[in-house]
């Protein structure tokens, strides 16, 4: 009976010590890309189109919150946060913007509320987030930028304002760009400007985007425009709550979205995608030596099987890899248009060869394999 007894409690104190938190028992050291990606509660991660901030250590990703059953790309719920320290394992921040149930909101709940960055202004102490939004009912005609703002990193964030950026303002051009190549609304014959000009007192569409925070601490904002035909890179103000005025026209009348743009070595690349819909499509990149460019197209830069269709994704957002000097993260997301909370996450490595870009598939991988590529 003694040793019944005995028995009986030391397996009570083993299953006390085995019984740790599920999150902490399915803890993760790789990458698995296309895989369902479980938070601390057990929940496949809920950010799509997102990209990431990092702060004090502790990294910050945001995405569309998307839910069960949910067909098309509506705004029910807001932006999700979620938080890590080794990129690996997501903490769920909750929800870091909400849309609202006033009607009258720009962000009205229903309305399409897409690509959400967050940068941190160093200035005015503030996080600031950018999206592209189309207001309730208007399906993809209002093409604006919108912009919330928030103390800290999880929110909540409060909406600012949204509209088009950079009306009646004319894109900028490097002293010795030949006349032929900038935009002239007063020749209607000029196709590749038709949507500009049609746009230009108004203010320009922005669609699909990004942000990106330079050394010297200014902002950009980088977005799809003239009906996705042509990317703008345009020059954020101090307070990254407006545009200044200065922007530049890229890949002119070649339909491009889904901007991701990243500095190495003091060159800028910036990987993006066709315009097929929910359909993936070859993914596309650019490089230039200065942000205002010129910008070259540079080709696919996915290779091997799945490469023609940038391995079933869509580029959302190039990430620094943390402790890695000169290695990058490509985050693109594998859309499900039939349950859009089904969409999975594909993080590959970039690879460079000089200063060509090149990302393969893998099943699994962690950051270790930085170290290998370094070497090369």
């Amino acid at each position: 009976m003694h040793n019944r007894l005995a028995l009986l409690v030391s397996l009570f104190f083993l299953s006390c010590l085995n019984s740790e938190p599920i999150s902490a028992q399915e803890s993760s050291r790789d990458f698995t890309p296309g895989k369902i990606w479980k938070d601390n509660n057990g929940m496949h991660i809920n950010a799509h189109g997102g990209g990431i901030v990092e702060s004090k250590g502790t990294y910050y990703w945001f995405g569309e919150h998307k839910i069960e059953g949910e067909i098309g790309n509506t705004a029910q719920v807001g932006v999700h946060c979620y938080s890590s320290k080794d990129l690996y394992n997501w903490k769920d921040e909750g929800i870091a913007l909400s849309v609202s149930d006033d009607l009258k909101s720009d962000i009205a709940k229903g309305c399409i509320l897409e690509r959400p960055k967050v940068v941190y202004n160093k200035k005015t102490k503030k996080f600031v987030m950018w999206f592209h939004l189309e207001l309730l009912g208007k399906g993809y005609q209002a093409a604006r930028a919108g912009v919330a703002t928030a103390d800290k990193a999880t929110g909540p964030y409060t909406f600012i304002k949204s509209y088009r950026p950079n009306a009646g303002k004319l894109p900028f051009y490097a002293a010795a760009t030949p006349e032929s190549e900038k935009v002239n609304c007063n020749k209607p014959e000029n196709k590749s400007d038709g949507f500009f000009c049609r746009d230009f007192l108004g203010g320009q569409m922005a669609r699909d985007m990004t942000v990106f925070v330079d050394d010297d601490g200014k902002a950009y904002h980088i977005f799809s425009s003239e009906e996705n035909f042509t990317l703008h890179l345009a020059e954020l103000t101090s307070d990254y709550l407006g545009h200044t005025g200065k922007f530049i026209r890229i890949y002119i009348g070649q339909q491009t979205e889904a901007p991701a743009l990243f500095k190495k070595d003091g060159i800028y690349y910036m990987i993006g995608s066709g315009c097929t819909g929910w359909a993936p499509n070859p993914a596309r990149w650019f490089k230039a030596k200065s942000i205002f460019g010129p910008w070259e197209f540079m080709g696919n830069p996915c290779v091997g099987p799945g490469s023609d269709k940038t391995f079933g994704g869509q580029s959302t957002y190039v990430l620094a890899a943390p402790g890695k000097k000169n290695a990058f993260i490509f985050m693109a997301d594998k859309w499900e248009p039939k349950n859009a909370i089904d969409g999975r996450y594909l993080w590959l490595p970039i690879q460079f060869e000089n200063d060509k870009l090149k990302i393969e598939w893998s099943d699994k991988w962690n950051l270790s394999l930085f170290n290998h590529l370094s070497k090369r």
